[in-house]
């Protein structure tokens, strides 16, 4: 976000132009009110998202709920972008942000009546919110493609920077402070939870109150925000055939760069980073956390993956130039969590005492350096090799990376962690693998049209 806040204060302004700078100081208000908005709502949900597997044990709800979740996000995403414009931007965030708070409200009363709809329904708001946040931001610049990476490469043309470091450093600055919402959220959780006798934990319903509170906090800052929906963006005239060719848009969007071998080659990355996330929201929390500390030591664990990841991001961000440093960069991070899987299947097992503890501290703030270096990393790829095509390049990141979360999340309750660490081995080996092979296609093509 502070790329937003330099880009409005270097902007050229006419002397005496008070609408001009009324404009900008309202547009920088809504960044620092759409951010702050997100960090309530999301330090909420995030939290709430890693107690599923440890809470919500019985019949697996926890894990399924999550698994449905992530369908229905990957489902919805195909119509989000008409939604919104139908409602208007604004109006599309406040949709959104009830399907968080109606989740979090869901957990006071976990059943399969109440979580299961509240999941299906946040896969819509998931997408709707999103999509919201991204054009509210866009729309008064008409940026096209993905705001993150369109902003990164108007700045390195305006200021003749190079256009692969401010990428990096544009996407090291988003992800670090979106990543600061798993600090927080997560040091709410152990400040609050309890483990009681025989396994029962004691704290949840405050807790998830809290909770609600922060979402309801943030639906609340939401309201503030100003419109900024162009012309013609909500109306009547947003009927079933602009339905039809909004879908066949995106459609064609999430199909076409199928056809390019690039992409073939970075889809496993793509599906791998979303595996590697919930496999720390579930089998991680799960399986190696609470047998060591318990439900109230998940909050702390996590607290550190989150404070890990976000700094994490900022500094792969900041050292990100081009193709070759990410490949550095990507490599270390491949490495770091295939140590952990091989860790965990050949020798740990749960120890007691401040070295348990310190082992458990370190794993997840490997997990943590990993994320953050994958996230950043995809994403300045993409910007890099995708320019002519990066709306599609990034649907395919949501989309691969939603349904890999979704299953994982299904496979949880039915194959052991012993399972789960060979497949998350395989898949990692798969994905940089690829990722190689993708590098030396573009240092070929790269040396073949230098010559």
């Amino acid at each position: 976000m502070e790329s937003v806040d330099t880009r409005d204060e270097e902007a050229p302004l006419v002397v005496g132009d008070n609408s001009a700078i009324q404009s900008q100081n309202n547009h920088t208000r809504d960044v620092y009110i759409l951010s702050f908005a997100f960090l309530f709502i999301f330090l909420a949900y995030g939290a709430a998202q890693n107690l599923q597997s440890t809470l919500n044990t019985e019949e697996a709800l926890g894990t399924t709920s999550l698994g449905i979740l992530y369908l229905s996000f990957t489902f919805f995403s195909l119509v989000a972008s008409w939604v919104v414009r139908l409602l208007g931007s604004k109006n599309a965030l406040l949709l959104g942000t009830t399907g968080y708070w109606l989740f979090i409200a869901a957990n006071l009363k976990a059943t399969w009546y109440t979580m299961v709809p509240a999941s299906l329904y946040l896969g819509f708001a998931a997408a709707i919110i999103w999509v919201g946040q991204y054009l509210f931001l866009t729309l008064d610049w008409n940026i096209q493609g993905t705001y993150l990476t369109s902003t990164a490469r108007s700045h390195a043309s305006d200021y003749n920077l190079h256009e692969g470091r401010v990428i990096g450093n544009f996407n090291g600055v988003f992800w670090g402070m979106f990543g600061g919402h798993q600090l927080v959220g997560n040091l709410i959780s152990l400040a609050l939870l309890r483990d009681g006798a025989e396994g029962s934990t004691s704290g949840t319903t405050l807790l998830f109150i809290v909770f609600l509170c922060s979402a309801t906090l943030g639906i609340i800052l939401m309201c503030f925000l100003q419109r900024r929906d162009s012309k013609g963006e909500a109306g009547p005239q947003y009927s079933s055939n602009t339905l039809y060719a909004s879908v066949i848009s995106l459609s064609k969007s999430v199909i076409t760069p199928l056809l390019n071998v690039r992409m073939i080659l970075v889809i496993p990355l793509m599906a791998y980073s979303g595996l590697q996330q919930a496999f720390v929201w579930s089998e991680f929390t799960k399986y190696v956390v609470t047998p060591a500390l318990g439900v109230s030591g998940v909050g702390g664990t996590m607290a550190v993956y989150g404070a890990c990841d976000a700094i994490c991001s900022l500094a792969a961000g900041r050292l990100t130039s081009g193709l070759k440093s990410i490949t550095l960069i990507v490599s270390v991070g491949a490495f770091i969590q295939a140590i952990i899987f091989l860790w965990l299947i050949l020798n740990y097992s749960g120890t007691s005492g401040v070295l348990g503890i310190l082992y458990l501290i370190l794993m997840a703030a490997l997990l943590g350096i990993g994320d953050g270096i994958f996230m950043t990393q995809l994403n300045a790829l993409l910007g890099i090799l995708f320019k002519s095509d990066t709306e599609g390049a990034f649907a395919q990141l949501k989309v691969w990376q939603s349904a890999s979360i979704a299953v994982l999340f299904f496979l949880s309750p039915y194959i052991s962690l012993q399972a789960m660490l060979l497949i998350m081995l395989v898949a990692i080996l798969v994905a940089y693998g690829g990722f190689l092979v993708l590098t030396l296609l573009v240092e070929k093509a790269f040396f073949s049209a230098s010559l």
